[in-house]
């Protein structure tokens, strides 16, 4: 299941994306994003340093993309957020660990269904782009301008 924080900094990464080249500040993000802000800044911290956002500190400093929205993968984002997509360890491409209670990892029926479904779920995350989630998400509401109020 995705975590809150892969969900708020998916949302983070699609308010950059929006803003293009616009340095934002972490509290500009929060807001665009619908995300509680000490949570996010954590967030940002963790993309920085897996060279998806970059920052500058400085009343004109904030964050932005450090590389071009169509060329940041999502299934990328959410393994540097929330570690390996495999649903269990022992279907990780990554960070395979047996199971302790199975006996042949090799000729176990289970781990081969989670293998399949990580590649499922790879196979969707990895072919979509920043970009294109930015643009599906250009409706939701979390999305929308705040306003001052009803009309």
């Amino acid at each position: 299941m995705l975590t809150n924080k892969a969900k708020y900094g998916l949302r983070a990464m699609c308010v950059l994306a929006d803003a293009s080249e616009e340095w934002l500040q972490a509290k500009t993000i929060a807001a665009r994003a619908n995300t509680p802000e000490k949570f996010l800044e954590a967030i940002l911290v963790d993309l920085r340093r897996s060279g998806f956002v970059v920052s500058r500190r400085g009343h004109l400093g904030g964050h932005r993309l450090a590389r071009p929205s169509e060329e940041v993968m999502v299934g990328d984002l959410i393994r540097a957020i929330d570690g390996p997509l495999a649903p269990v360890r022992c279907a990780s491409m990554t960070a395979y660990e047996p199971c302790s209670d199975c006996s042949d990892p090799e000729h176990c029926a289970v781990r081969e269904l989670m293998r399949e479904t990580r590649a499922a779920l790879s196979g969707v995350l990895d072919t979509c782009s920043l970009r294109t989630l930015t643009n599906r998400s250009a409706s939701e509401v979390w999305m929308q301008p705040k306003t001052g109020g009803p009309s």
